[in-house]
C-alpha cells in the first residue's frame, strides 16, 4: 500500500510547473499563560494576486509541517495547532491547471487519497486543532479548516465557498462528509449545491460564521491576534463552543430531495457533479467520515477523468484568462481617453446603457431622444436606479448626489454632444434610421468621437457607409439585461480603424464587460447561433412535431431556460426580425416561421400561460395552439435533439471558415457570457466534440484533444 509522500511524490512528477505553497510552522506562548502553540502558515511566495492553492508538491510540505507538530503534539510540547494563509487569502482549493494534466483514473483517485490522508491528520492530532480563515477560501482551502478542531473567520474575508459542483466536481476532501455533519445537511446542501449553481455564488465572513462554519469572527484589522487570544480561552477551558445537535432525521432526507429538485432546475440531470455530491451527502447521515470520505474520492476520480469537469475547467479559464485579454483586440496605447458619454435614445435599452457608463466611467452622460417627455423618462430611470442603490447601502448620499449630477438629458445632439468622445445608439433596429442618427451625430460630434452601435444584427460597416468618417463606427452590442450578462460583442466594420476599436475595447473594460472581437458580419455571434438553434426548434414544430416534445429534447444541453421561455423573454417580434434579418443573409439555412409570424400578428407575447392552479408552470396557451399549422412529420426528443445540434454544429464551422470570431474558443465565450450557456457544457463547441456531432456534420473537431476533454 502507498504512503501518502509515495502518493503525492508520483502526482508531483506529472505536475511540474505547479506554483507550490509553503506550509511554514512557528511557535509562540499563547496569552494568558495557555502555553506554546504552533502555527502553520500557508504561502505560495506570491502576493494576493496569485492565490494560495494545493498542488501535489504544496499537500507534501503540508503534510511534513503536520509531521513536525504530531511530534510536538505526542511530545506534550505544544498545548494546540493552528493554520492560516498569507495577508488577504487563507487558500483556495486544489490547482486545477494540474488536474487538466490527469489521464489516468488511478492518478485521479490518488490525488483524492493525497489530499484525505493530509488534511485528516489535523483531526487526529494529540491537541485540539484551529483554522483561522484570515482571507478568500474556497473549495480545498475552506476543506482544510473543516478537518480543524474549531474555527474563526475575519469580518473582511470577501468570497468563501465551495465551488467545484459548479465546475463539475465535488467537494471531495471532506467537504461533502464533515460539511453537514457540522452544520446540518440543508445549510450544507445550500452551501454545496444551491451557491455553486447559481453562478458560484461566494459567502461573506458574516455569512460563515452564521451558518456556524466558524466558531467565533473577529475584525480583519487584528484578526490573527484576536483569534489566538479565543484560542487561549478556548484551551483554558474560559470559553466553551457549543454547537447545535444535528437532525439526522426526516430534515436530512428532505434537505437531499431539495437539493436534488435545485438540481433537476439548474442542469436538467445533464450534468453528474451535484447529483453525486447529494449521494455522499445522504450516505453522511450515519457521521461516518471515513466511508463518506471514501465515496468523495471514487466520485472526484470518475468526475476528473469525464468530460464534464474538463469543460468546467475550459468555461472558467475561458473567462477568467480569455475574457480579460481578448483575442484580436489592438494595441491598448492607441485608445482615446473618454471624458463625456452621450446616449441616443432613452427608452429602456439606452437608459440601462446610460446607467452602466455613468456608474463605471463616472463622467457626464447625455441622453437625447425625440422629445422632451422620452429624455426625462430616460433620465428619471437613472435616477430611479441610483436612488435604489442608495437605498440598498451600495453607494453612499454624496455617491448619489455626485452621479445624479452628472447625468442629463436634452433634445439638441449639437448642445448635447459637441464635446463627447464616445456617442453609442440604441434606437430602433431599423437601417434607415441608425444612419439618419449617425449622419446627425457626426455632424456635431467632435472629429475624433467614436461612434457606437448597439445592434443585434445589422450590418456595422452599411450603417456607416454614408459617413464622412466610417473609420470611427463600431458595433457595442450588449446583452439584456445590460447589469447582469458580460458579454459585449465589439464589432469591427470594413472601415473600422485601430484607434477607435482599441477605445471601444478600452471603455469595455472600464465597464467590467467581457468583451470579444467580432467580424461585421450577419447577427454577430450570440444571436446568430441561437436564431439558428431555435430557427430548427421552429421548422420541428412547424413540421409536426408537438411542442412538448421539442422543447424536452434539448433538456439534456441543460440550458438556463427552455427555447420557447427564452423566445418569450426576447420578444417574439425581436425573434422574428432577427430571423428575417438572417433569411436575407441565409435564405438556404435560415427560416421564417409561419407559425412564428402568426404568432406575432395575434399580438401574443408568447406560446405559453401561466397559472396559479399548476403552479405557474408553462402550459401551451390555447388561443396559440389554435393558430399552429403543423405538418404530420413527427420526431422522437432524440431525434429532434440530433437535427438542432447538426444546425448549430454546422452554423458554429461556417462562422468559423468565414472569421466572425479568432477561434472556437470565442464563440464559447459568447454563449457562456451573453446567453447564459451552461460552464459544464464548456459552453457549446466541448458539447458537440464529445458527442460526435462535430465530427460527423463538419468531418473534425472544433478542439483538439485534451482541450475541454481528458488528454489522449
Amino acid at each position: 500500500m502507498s504512503t501518502t509522500a509515495e502518493l503525492l511524490k508520483g502526482a508531483a512528477e506529472l505536475f511540474p510547473d505547479e506554483v507550490v505553497t509553503s506550509a511554514h510552522v512557528r511557535h509562540f506562548e499563547l496569552p494568558a499563560g495557555a502555553g506554546r502553540f504552533a502555527l502553520i502558515t500557508l504561502d505560495n511566495g506570491f502576493d494576493h494576486t496569485k492565490p494560495t492553492t494545493f498542488g501535489p508538491q504544496s499537500l507534501a510540505n503540508l503534510n511534513t509541517a503536520i509531521d513536525q507538530v504530531e511530534a510536538e503534539a505526542a511530545n506534550g510540547e505544544i498545548v494546540g495547532a493552528g493554520i492560516t494563509g498569507k495577508p488577504f487569502i487563507f487558500a483556495v482549493g486544489a490547482d486545477l491547471k494540474g488536474v487538466e494534466l490527469l489521464k489516468q483514473h488511478s492518478d485521479a483517485l490518488a490525488i483524492g487519497k493525497g489530499g484525505h490522508d493530509v488534511f485528516k491528520r489535523l483531526s487526529g492530532l494529540a491537541v485540539p486543532t484551529f483554522a483561522y480563515y484570515n482571507g478568500a477560501a474556497m473549495g480545498g482551502g475552506v476543506e482544510v479548516g473543516l478537518h480543524c478542531t474549531y474555527r474563526t473567520v475575519s469580518k473582511a474575508l470577501p468570497a468563501f465557498s465551495l465551488p467545484e459542483v459548479f465546475l463539475g466536481l465535488v467537494p471531495g476532501w471532506g467537504g461533502c462528509a464533515i460539511l453537514p455533519n457540522l452544520i446540518g445537511a440543508e445549510k450544507a446542501v445550500s452551501v454545496i449545491i444551491e451557491n455553486s449553481l447559481n453562478q458560484n455564488r461566494q459567502l461573506k465572513g458574516k455569512q460563515v460564521f452564521e451558518l456556524g462554519i466558524a466558531d467565533a469572527i473577529f475584525e480583519g484589522a487584528d484578526f490573527l491576534e484576536q483569534s489566538l487570544i479565543w484560542t487561549a480561552s478556548v484551551l483554558n477551558g474560559s470559553v466553551t463552543v457549543e454547537r447545535p445537535e444535528i437532525d439526522r432525521g426526516e430534515a436530512w432526507d428532505q434537505a437531499v430531495a431539495k437539493g436534488r429538485l435545485v438540481a433537476d432546475s439548474k442542469v436538467h440531470g445533464a450534468a453528474p457533479a451535484a447529483y453525486r455530491a447529494l449521494d455522499i451527502i445522504e450516505a453522511a447521515k450515519d457521521g461516518d467520515l471515513q466511508k463518506g470520505f471514501d465515496a468523495e474520492d471514487q466520485a472526484l476520480a470518475d468526475l476528473i477523468m469525464g468530460g464534464e469537469l474538463r469543460s468546467g475547467i475550459y468555461a472558467f479559464n475561458l473567462v477568467q484568462k480569455r475574457g480579460k485579454r481578448p483575442a484580436g483586440a489592438p494595441d491598448k496605447s492607441l485608445a482615446r481617453p473618454v471624458t463625456k458619454v452621450g446616449v441616443v435614445g432613452a427608452g429602456l435599452m439606452a437608459s440601462q446603457l446610460a446607467l452602466l457608463f455613468l456608474r463605471r466611467l463616472e463622467v457626464p452622460v447625455v441622453l437625447t431622444d425625440i422629445d422632451q417627455e422620452r429624455v426625462d423618462k430616460g433620465v428619471g430611470y437613472v435616477h430611479g436606479e441610483i436612488e435604489k442603490l442608495l437605498g440598498k447601502g451600495r453607494i453612499n448620499q454624496d455617491k448619489a448626489n455626485r452621479l445624479k449630477g452628472l447625468v442629463s438629458g436634452v433634445l439638441d445632439k449639437a448642445a448635447g454632444f459637441a464635446d463627447a468622445d464616445f456617442v453609442i445608439e440604441a434606437v430602433f433596429e431599423e437601417m434607415s434610421v441608425k444612419q439618419k442618427v449617425f449622419a446627425e451625430v457626426e455632424a456635431v460630434a467632435p472629429a475624433h468621437a467614436i461612434l457606437a452601435t448597439n445592434t443585434s444584427s445589422l450590418s456595422v460597416s452599411e450603417m456607416a457607409s454614408k459617413l464622412k468618417h466610417p473609420e470611427r463606427v463600431v458595433g457595442f452590442h450588449f446583452f439584456n439585461p445590460v447589469a447582469i450578462l458580460p458579454l459585449l460583442e465589439i464589432v469591427r466594420g470594413e472601415q473600422t480603424d485601430d484607434a477607435s476599436l482599441a477605445t471601444a475595447f478600452g471603455v469595455a473594460k472600464k465597464l467590467k464587460k467581457t468583451a470579444v472581437l467580432t467580424k461585421d458580419a450577419p447577427a454577430f455571434v450570440v444571436n446568430r447561433i441561437l436564431t439558428r438553434f431555435m430557427g430548427e426548434i421552429q421548422n420541428i414544430i412547424d413540421e409536426g412535431t408537438p411542442v412538448a416534445t421539442a422543447e424536452k429534447a434539448v433538456e439534456p444541453l441543460g440550458l438556463p431556460m427552455s427555447p420557447l421561455v427564452l423566445l418569450e423573454l426576447v420578444g417574439p417580434a425581436i425573434g422574428l426580425h432577427v430571423s428575417e434579418t438572417l433569411n436575407r443573409a441565409f435564405p438556404e439555412r435560415f427560416t421564417v416561421s409561419p407559425n412564428l409570424k402568426a404568432v406575432v400578428e395575434a399580438g401574443k407575447r408568447g406560446f405559453y400561460v401561466y397559472n396559479a392552479e399548476n403552479g405557474f408552470k408553462p402550459e401551451l396557451d390555447p388561443e396559440v395552439a389554435a393558430l399552429l399549422k403543423q405538418g404530420d412529420v413527427v420526431l422522437t426528443e432524440e431525434q429532434a435533439r440530433m437535427r438542432v445540434l447538426d444546425a448549430v454544429a454546422q452554423e458554429i464551422g461556417l462562422m468559423l471558415e468565414e472569421g466572425v470570431v479568432a477561434e472556437a474558443q470565442d464563440i464559447d465565450l459568447c454563449l457562456i457570457t451573453g446567453a447564459g450557456w451552461p460552464f459544464h457544457l464548456g459552453g457549446i463547441t466541448p458539447y458537440l466534440d464529445r458527442e460526435g456531432v462535430s465530427e460527423r456534420v463538419n468531418g473534425k473537431r472544433f478542439l483538439a484533444q485534451g482541450v475541454a476533454s481528458v488528454p489522449a
